[in-house]
């Protein structure tokens, strides 16, 4: 019973969210901050999403053959080379890593 009170509590809180979106005034959204703000919410969620997929395996911080990955992918963006070229250089760091340990 506990698990369909909280998915009844998510689903209303879901719906409060987007309601809330919705009754914002349109002069609210316009403001010069408000649109920065709004532009780099996704980068910051994307990078906190890659940081705790990376380096967390649930109960603590690891440093592992992922990190070593990003790195590799850190090192390909900073060269400038297409994303492709950037994910397979992080899937192949990443599994030369965990081969040779």
């Amino acid at each position: 019973m506990n698990v369909w009170i909280a998915i009844g509590l998510t689903a209303v809180g879901c719906y409060l969210a987007k309601l809330l979106g919705l009754v914002v005034p349109a002069g609210v959204l316009e403001r010069p901050l408000v649109q920065r703000l709004a532009a780099l919410l996704p980068v910051a969620l994307l990078a906190a999403l890659t940081a705790q997929q990376t380096f967390g395996d649930g109960r603590q911080l690891v440093l592992d053959a992922r990190g070593v990955g990003l790195a590799a992918a850190a090192l390909a963006l900073a060269l400038r080379a297409p994303f492709l070229v950037v994910v397979g250089a992080a899937v192949v760091v990443t599994a030369g890593v965990r081969a040779l340990g």
